[in-house]
């Protein structure tokens, strides 16, 4: 199975739609962890053991692993998922480069780091995105709409046709690179005008909603938007931080099972 065929599966037998993001932050960290040489790897043991049965992936933002000099640690978190549980992991990179360099990024990912997936920036093109496309079997994230506020600054500008810069993004990721059926789009859940639009453009193609929890999505307007298609929904700081004390790991399986039960609603009323 590719990517998303091994996202649906899962899907089905943990009946979620939940992906939690592995965004470790020491200083956030209960004090249990304090002075660990691998304090990272062992809060992301303790997450997944606490939510391996209510998501369908998990995301590791690499940025949170390179600031720290823990790429160590962000192998051995990617290699516990995958021998423990058998969870496909995304690794939330965010490459776009020159081809040459991109060659470099897609072994780095999908090589050195042995992730199922990753998100990629667009905006050098398709020969920027192909050395990652040519990966049949790993999932590539393109950014269509993200969810940031600053977002529309560029994203929304339109295009003489009167189309937006991320609606053109949707419409060649759709029709024109997704020839090995591997392409998946990153949709900011906060915008769900802009969601809708999207959705309307690709049709059923799976798309990632980031920006559930500390952003603010408002989930029913998202679920509602994304119908029509396959989902991911990503959530980071409200599972990881749900708590701080000793009971971090427990608190966090709870704001996981209430998310991904809030999600579940809102999907069968839609």
């Amino acid at each position: 199975m590719n990517f998303i065929e091994t996202v649906q599966a899962l899907s089905r037998k943990n009946e979620s739609l939940l992906c939690v993001g592995l965004d470790p932050d020491p200083d956030r960290f209960p004090e249990q962890f304090r002075g660990q040489s691998d304090a990272i790897f062992q809060f992301n043991r303790a997450i997944v053991d606490a939510t391996s049965d209510l998501v369908c992936a998990y995301k590791p933002q690499i940025a949170f692993y390179a600031a720290a000099a823990a790429e160590q640690q962000l192998q051995a978190s990617i290699d516990y998922i995958h021998d423990t549980y058998q969870i496909p992991v995304i690794l939330d990179a965010k490459r776009g480069d020159i081809g040459s360099t991109a060659t470099m990024y897609a072994r780095e990912v999908f090589e050195r780091y042995q992730a199922d997936a990753a998100t990629i920036n667009p905006y050098l093109g398709l020969d920027s995105m192909q050395p990652f496309l040519d990966y049949r079997e790993k999932g590539v994230l393109i950014l269509c709409r993200t969810s940031n506020p600053g977002g529309a600054e560029l994203q929304n500008l339109k295009f003489a046709e009167g189309q937006t810069l991320y609606e053109e993004i949707a419409h060649r990721a759709s029709k024109q690179w997704n020839q090995n059926h591997n392409v998946l789009l990153v949709v900011g859940a906060t915008q769900p005008g802009e969601l809708a639009r999207i959705r309307a453009i690709v049709g059923d193609m799976t798309l990632l909603l980031p920006g559930v929890g500390v952003q603010g999505a408002d989930l029913s307007a998202m679920m509602v938007s994304a119908r029509g298609g396959g989902v991911i929904v990503s959530a980071s700081r409200s599972i990881l931080y749900a708590g701080s004390d000793d009971q971090f790991a427990d608190q966090a399986r709870r704001a996981a099972m209430t998310l991904r039960d809030q999600i579940n609603g809102l999907s069968e009323k839609n």
